[in-house]
């Protein structure tokens, strides 16, 4: 038994103790989810618009709050403030988009066949168990539950350990919404716990976003209990641009595509792949990019870099960039932790990186910038598609026909043409190979977990 094991929500910027809570053990987390389910057994039942409704009523929740919801955010996981409010109202947006286009997207399909009639429905699973990260602890859990508890779905949240407060917030914020009580909860457990609450009755379906480890895990105990999962896992998305490229406008795009939530998310630019003609004029760039951001505690104003989520995490990163100085790379700009309180790192841009060396074959979750040379578009897809992940892309080029024709070679879920990687509820978004599968957003994600049926009727 582990009731009595304590979750901390520490502030990363300062080291203070925010709040402190008892976590639950695993029969109290299956009570938790029986709760769930009898909610949604009752849910299930209520017509698509009435659902749609309480979405909408989410969202406006959630734009009502978005200041005390950010600035949550912000002190339990180091996002600038000003990111945090924008990731509430994002939120809002998607139950927008999913209160307004949902019902169309569940709506049962006719299929012409030899019977009388013959259609194909989008019936619930039942209880969906989301294995959630911290670094964007609303618009991840957001993305994956609205679209769930429409179909008819209840949600059970089991968020990252060090966003508490988030979690909370999260359940409270379906409460005020008017949502059935208990069909969507938060549930403090442990990650062995939750890993052995997939295998029980309890719930019907996995949704997990973080590690590709952590994804390996879930998938493991989805598959030993025959029940689906959707797995958005680890990138290291390689931004490629070419000689013909809008460098300066490539640069701009690229810092702000690396330093988003101080470097800390899946599907930021990692591997930058650049034609040698580009080289001179986007380090030029780059540098006077990092020249105008400002690290501090995040809930100051102006302030776009503040601390990793945690020391450990400022201190993975330290591992990563002295691995490479060692192996022959070179900091353009910055490189180094600084000193004093908090969990920061200084933005850096490395060059001279190759295969073999940590910030290259790594996911590196921070303020890092690593970049490549090459030759041409042909040893620019190749060294693409080398990583083991494939979860978004970007490709810089003034040649059209010819960005449209590479983006099918490039193996990743996303390829942004002048564009960085961003989700947007109204497309699918998902990776390939080691960065999970199964797609979240548009219409695609929220048949995910609904039991496609036909029916049949003859006379």
């Amino acid at each position: 038994m582990n009731g009595m094991k304590k979750i901390q929500s520490l502030n990363p910027a300062t080291g203070e103790l925010l709040a402190e809570f008892e976590t639950l053990d695993l029969a109290g987390a299956q009570h938790k989810a029986q709760e769930t389910r009898v909610a949604q057994r009752e849910w299930r039942l209520l017509p698509m618009s009435q659902r749609a409704t309480l979405v909408k009523q989410l969202g406006e929740v959630l734009r009502m709050n978005k200041d005390e919801y950010g600035r949550l955010m912000t002190l339990e996981m180091g996002k600038p403030l000003k990111e945090a409010v924008a990731e509430v109202e994002k939120c809002a947006l998607l139950c927008d988009y999913y209160a307004e286009n949902g019902p169309t997207f569940l709506a049962p399909e006719d299929v012409p066949t030899e019977a009388k009639k013959s259609y194909v429905r989008f019936d619930p699973l039942g209880v969906v168990l989301g294995v959630m990260p911290w670094n964007f602890p609303f618009w991840q859990v957001i993305r994956f539950a609205v679209p769930a508890i429409l179909a008819g779905n209840g949600g059970l949240l089991k968020h990252s350990s060090n966003v508490p407060q988030c979690a909370l917030a999260l359940e409270e914020s379906f409460a005020k919404a008017g949502f059935p009580r208990h069909l969507f909860q938060a549930l403090l457990i442990s990650g062995p716990d939750a890993s052995a609450l997939i295998g029980t009755p309890a719930v019907d379906a996995v949704s997990l976003t973080g590690s590709t480890a952590a994804g390996s895990h879930v998938a493991e105990a989805a598959g030993k209990a025959l029940k689906p999962c959707v797995l958005e896992l680890g990138g290291s998305d390689p931004f490629i641009i070419l000689d013909d490229a809008d460098v300066e406008r490539a640069a701009q795009v690229a810092v702000a595509a690396r330093m988003i939530n101080n470097g800390q998310s899946c599907i930021a630019a990692k591997r930058f792949i650049i034609q040698k003609g580009a080289i001179e004029a986007f380090e030029r760039a780059v540098a006077e990019e990092f020249k105008k951001l400002k690290m501090g505690n995040p809930v100051d104003e102006g302030v776009n870099i503040g601390p990793l989520a945690a020391q450990l995490f400022a201190d993975e990163i330290e591992r990563q960039v002295n691995d490479s100085l060692s192996k022959g790379a070179q900091a353009v700009f910055g490189g180094k932790k600084p000193q004093g309180p908090g969990a920061f790192f200084e933005p850096t841009l490395l060059k001279g990186v190759m295969p073999g060396m940590a910030t290259w074959d790594e996911e590196v979750f921070g303020p890092v910038m690593s970049y490549i040379a090459v030759e041409n578009v042909e040893e620019a897809i190749e060294i693409a598609n080398s990583s083991e992940y494939g979860l978004g892309s970007s490709l810089w080029t003034k040649d059209l026909a010819l960005a449209e024709s590479v983006a099918p070679r490039i193996e990743a879920g996303f390829v942004g043409i002048n564009s960085m990687v961003k989700s947007d509820p109204r497309l699918p978004f998902g990776g390939v190979k080691r960065s999970g599968f199964g797609r979240e957003l548009s219409q695609f994600g929220i048949r995910e977990f609904v039991n496609v049926k036909t029916v049949v009727v003859n006379e």
